[in-house]
């Protein structure tokens, strides 16, 4: 019994371990309190410019990267101290290790001393520079009574003036009047009717214009126009196409045979041909332009017998006229009427070499390779330019009737495959025609500012024929004091100014005046089209010849007094 109660004793109860733990507890309360009243004893007496210290140097301590690399190992390179101009040896035992060169210390920014007369100086200098550049180009500017003719086709025209130009709203009368004055191909001002001759009704004659086909959900100029995608047109659709087409250009071409139309412009996928009724241009008969042309077709020509030159083909190329096909035809035609074939200077020259390299015993094989590879360059030298604005053809005087037959039955005219797949060339033309849709130029009318000067604006977008610019300006001149335009041109049309220029220009013209201008040959033409539609000034304008008849017009500006300044 004695030894149950001595165990007993040696252990401690749940009850007593728990009054321990309470009164540990209570006694480590009882030593923070007392230990939290020292430190608010302590903490009276610290000043705050020692706590602001302690505050900076916890904040200056930067925290260690535990990512970097530790340098303490690393070799340093010796270098030697009694030398100090020399550069540091690498020794072999050492690591290839690239020196990274010290860099100079940054120059010190210092500022100059204020000049008022260096702002001055400078400013002089911009003012006399720009004077120099207004000097050249009033020198180089053209300055001429009458406005030059472009023959290309422009895609945008903008007017600017100090005053009102004419409204672009219309009244009723006006918009009919004007469109009977289209239509009818009259002069209001020049005719006695009952016409409305106000300035908006002149310059909305101006905006019509005749087109074949016109199909509206395709834009046929530019015939690569990115909203033709996706175009289907069935077989029998074609077929009416085709028709139609044809009947419209043979009644388009036999008007400007009987020279009842001045103009008139063929666009397909591949080329544009610019015909011109005799009197145009200064040429005496009824000719046409194509730009670009390709060897392909230049050779389809020659298989159908219808001669053309290339005015623009550069010098160094050859020639400036492609007289391949006239030596052979007229070698032809001499052979023809002595009853044999008459080789030509060409073919000559090549069997004078066959027979010196057969004499020289050069093997049959070797003399094939020969001429093929002799082949082979003149085709590269002959495609050298093709799609280029040098690759224009002139078809003049008979030839044009041979030409449009050509087009009438050529296959290339009319595209198989493409956005256009089976829709015909576009016809255009300022006069009326066989199934010939009226088209309408819509302008847009605004005020614009510039240079502190408020100007009266007209934009003009889409097809704009060459006689559109010379009818409104005969119009601005008559009752405007001065006024601007600035136009945007069709690249591919730009070789039709050009040519016209050259040929202008060429010494095979008829014996011309002393300001170098054929009177009688103008006066003829002009008299030979007075039946054609256009107004008499705007005929006068075509059929101009001389210095600046043609011109590649990119801005305009006229001054009443001082004429017409283009570049």
């Amino acid at each position: 019994m004695s030894s149950e109660t001595s165990l007993a004793s040696k252990w401690t109860r749940p009850d007593d371990f728990i009054k321990l733990q309470r009164l540990k507890q209570k006694k480590n309360k009882l030593a923070a309190r007392v230990s939290n009243n020292n430190n608010r004893r302590l903490g009276l007496q610290v000043d705050e410019t020692d706590k602001s210290k302690l505050l900076e140097a916890k904040l200056a301590q930067k925290r260690k990267n535990p990512f970097a690399k530790s340098t303490a190992d690393a070799k340093k390179q010796r270098v030697d101290p009694e030398v100090p101009d020399q550069d540091p040896v690498v020794t072999a035992s050492s690591c290839f290790v690239r020196e990274t060169p010290t860099r100079p210390p940054p120059a010190k920014f210092v500022l100059q001393k204020y000049d008022p007369q260096a702002f001055a100086k400078l400013f002089q200098q911009q003012v006399n520079a720009e004077d120099e550049d207004d000097a050249e180009l009033a020198a180089r500017q053209k300055h001429t009574v009458h406005l030059p003719v472009d023959w290309s086709l422009k895609t945008r025209a903008r007017f600017f003036c100090p005053t009102e130009l004419p409204a672009i709203q219309l009244k009723t009368s006006q918009l009919a009047s004007g469109l009977t004055s289209f239509v009818r191909c009259m002069d209001p001002q020049r005719t006695e009717s009952t016409l409305d001759i106000s300035d908006a009704t002149r310059f909305n004659q101006c905006t019509y214009y005749w087109q074949h086909p016109h199909l509206p959900w395709l834009t046929l100029f530019p015939r690569t126009a990115k909203e033709n995608v996706g175009v289907v047109v069935g077989e029998r659709e074609r077929k009416a196409l085709a028709e139609e087409w044809d009947y419209s250009f043979r009644g388009l071409f036999q008007l400007l045979r009987a020279r009842q139309c001045p103009y008139f412009y063929l666009c397909a996928n591949t080329f544009t041909v610019l015909f011109r009724a005799a009197g145009v241009g200064g040429r005496a008969e009824s000719h046409a332009l194509v730009t670009p042309s390709t060897r392909g077709m230049r050779q389809a020509l020659r298989q159908e017998g219808i001669e053309f030159s290339m005015p623009l083909k550069s010098e160094a190329n050859g020639n400036a006229h492609d007289n391949s096909f006239t030596e052979e035809s007229t070698s032809n035609s001499l052979g023809q009427e002595t009853g044999e074939e008459a080789p030509t200077p060409a073919e000559e020259d090549e069997d004078d070499d066959e027979d010196w390299l057969e004499s020289l015993g050069v093997d049959e094989r070797e003399l094939r390779r020969i001429q093929s590879s002799h082949a082979r360059k003149q085709q590269a030298a002959e495609m050298r330019e093709d799609f280029s604005d040098n690759s224009l053809l002139l078809i003049d005087g008979v030839e044009c009737q041979g030409f449009f037959s050509y087009l009438l039955n050529a296959k290339s005219a009319i595209s198989t495959v493409g956005r256009l797949a089976g829709v015909p060339p576009t016809l255009l033309s300022p006069i009326a025609f066989p199934k010939a849709t009226m088209q309408h130029l819509v302008p847009r009318s605004k005020k614009v500012r510039l240079d502190g000067v408020d100007y009266f604006s007209v934009d003009i977008k889409g097809l704009i024929l060459p006689t559109f610019l010379p009818s409104v300006a005969e119009l601005l001149c008559e009752t405007r004091q001065m006024f601007s335009s600035t136009l945007a041109s069709s690249t591919n049309t730009l070789a039709f100014s050009k040519a016209t220029q050259k040929l202008l220009e060429s010494p095979e013209e008829p014996d011309m005046d002393g300001e170098g201008e054929d009177t009688a040959g103008q006066v003829f033409g002009e008299q030979n089209l007075s039946e054609c539609g256009l107004l008499p000034g705007v005929v006068g304008a075509i059929c101009r010849t001389g210095q600046h008849a043609v011109g590649l017009l990119e801005r305009v500006c006229y001054q009443r007094g001082e004429g017409y300044a283009w570049s």
